[in-house]
């Protein structure tokens, strides 16, 4: 009998299932996980998760493994490489915003201790669950997500609004918003 998923996970290629089935709303307190899905999140913006997950592997080699010292010291020379990797998105801007983001990203750990303890303070370091019967009542920010994006623009974050940190809120298990008819909710409530 096939597991019943959200309704976003059905019907789609393998990658996507594992995806869901795997990674998605399991909650991550490592902080290379975190920049990875900061650094693809952003490259999503105005995508859809699909075109950069099928990308994945391609940014995984173009950002040095999601290293963030090492994308941190990304030079002008490295940016204009990357625009022209078939391999990833290739957009100036959103390269450029993952390079800052890593600068801030340390900044972040340097005053936090991580970036980890910073993100999960959002929550009150503690998973919030939804309870969404359906797709359609999930909403695609909340009040959490709103000041989380407000606080990393004030600190120099680039191409994270409020609708891009609760995909990553979700995408890292900060929030459980699988649907209530999902096999991971259970699992992972």
């Amino acid at each position: 009998m096939d597991k019943k998923r959200c309704r976003w996970a059905e019907g789609t290629f393998d990658e996507y299932i594992r995806y869901h089935d795997e990674e998605w709303g399991v909650p991550n307190h490592d902080d290379a996980i975190h920049f990875e899905f900061l650094v693809l999140e952003s490259a999503q913006a105005g995508l859809s998760w699909s075109t950069i997950l099928k990308r994945r592997e391609g940014y995984r080699k173009a950002f040095a493994n999601f290293e963030v010292h090492k994308v941190a010291a990304f030079d002008s020379k490295k940016i204009n490489e990357l625009v022209e990797n078939t391999d990833i998105i290739r957009n100036r801007a959103k390269i450029e915003a993952a390079v800052n983001n890593a600068q801030r990203f340390l900044e972040v750990q340097q005053e936090f201790g991580s970036f980890d303890k910073y993100i999960w303070g959002f929550v009150g370091h503690q998973v919030k669950i939804g309870r969404w019967e359906e797709k359609g009542s999930i909403p695609a920010t909340t009040s959490e997500s709103d000041l989380l994006a407000k606080d990393l623009k004030k600190r120099g974050f680039k191409f994270l609004g409020s609708t891009t940190i609760y995909a990553h809120m979700q995408a890292v298990g900060l929030i459980n918003d699988h649907t209530v008819d999902c096999f991971r909710f259970k699992e992972l409530t």
